[in-house]
């Protein structure tokens, strides 16, 4: 398993003395510091007109991470292909790539939350179809030809984005999910896959099955490859990420004591429809709150179901900046090397 630091960057203005600018460079310490204790990766949530999340475009706080960092990987999560244009998209990513040398993870999603497609005048009815249209127009442009696209909402003729992504053939894809019965569908794509279990999720059993269904599907449509190269590159992709809210410290109920508050404001305000209460997300595994022995038990109860990326939701509920940041440091010091692959290389290794 390896691990990353995943931020919503939900933010409280009516309830913190916190501006939009230190909330920001905030941000940019924690990444700065999970680069230097070797996280695999530190990711961004995309939201609109609400609280929820201070970042409408992932694409640019990406491009100002890269120049603060060096190894880590920079991820969205995730880029909401149907508000945007996907040629823009791709060209916004594929300049983050540049700037980060490579180091790009593009998670995408439909998006799920009503106040915002209303804010973009859209509706949510046409959320897949936009998606599956801006997802397969993005990956032709990077390939470097011109695109000519027919679609119900997108009309493109010979047109050619003058940017590329570093990586190729492209940056690694990951692709959100809210609902268990969508996996079998990305892992067909042979693409990553993406989840966050507060939401999705009641038990254990319900998710190794889930991830059973995905890498099914992945396998099967891997099969009948040319080549040994080629499995190789198609098995790289095959990853399964999750968000989940962490909080490290010396002892278990320190830790529970200091972080409930803050948890407990991220569900009070939380736009998903499933309003949990700390026991029951501490009962049911959908937290890690504690001491570290019970940060690596958490990790390994997903380790097993099948989960490969650990993406750890640290700076929730407008938990102070000097405790996440102790919080980073413990867990990269006593959790991360008990894991094989936390300091696996950062740079993708995907094949020209």
């Amino acid at each position: 398993m390896r691990f990353g630091i995943f931020s919503v960057v939900d933010h409280y203005p009516n309830e913190m003395n916190r501006t939009e600018s230190q909330f920001v460079a905030e941000l940019c310490e924690q990444a700065e510091l999970a680069d230097e204790l070797g996280f695999h990766s530190f990711w961004i949530a995309e939201h609109h007109f609400h609280e929820y999340g201070l970042i409408p475009r992932p694409a640019i706080m990406l491009a100002a991470l890269a120049k603060c960092t060096k190894r880590i990987r920079l991820g969205s999560a995730v880029a909401v292909l149907p508000f945007d244009n996907p040629l823009r998209t791709a060209e916004d990513f594929a300049m983050v790539d540049i700037l980060s040398d490579g180091r790009l993870d593009f998670g995408v999603g439909s998006g799920y939350l009503q106040h915002e497609f209303a804010g973009f005048n859209l509706t949510t009815d046409e959320r897949r179809e936009r998606f599956d249209e801006a997802l397969s127009i993005i990956r032709e442009a990077w390939t470097g030809n011109a695109v000519d696209f027919d679609g119900k909402y997108n009309k493109i003729t010979n047109t050619k984005i003058n940017i590329l992504p570093l990586q190729t053939p492209e940056p690694p894809v990951h692709i959100a999910v809210l609902r268990n019965e969508v996996a079998p569908f990305v892992g067909k794509q042979q693409v990553a896959m993406m989840l966050i279990p507060y939401a999705t999720t009641d038990s254990m059993t319900q998710l190794k099955d889930t991830c059973t269904s995905y890498t099914n599907a992945y396998n099967d449509a891997s099969k009948g490859e040319e080549s040994n190269y080629a499995i190789e590159a198609v098995k790289a992709r095959q990853q399964i990420s999750f968000g989940l809210h962490t909080y490290c410290a010396e002892s278990t109920d320190i830790a529970r004591s200091f972080a409930r508050p803050f948890m407990d404001r991220y569900v009070r305000t939380r736009l998903y429809a499933k309003q949990r209460s700390f026991e029951e997300l501490v009962e049911k595994n959908l937290l890690a709150v504690g001491d570290t022995n019970e940060i690596i038990r958490v990790a390994r109860l997903y380790e097993e179901c099948g989960l490969t990326d650990f993406l750890m939701i640290m700076n929730f509920g407008g938990l102070p900046h000097a405790a996440v940041l102790q919080s980073i440091q413990l867990v990269a010091e006593k959790v991360l090397p008990e894991f094989a692959g936390h300091s696996t290389e950062q740079k993708s290794e995907a094949p020209a």
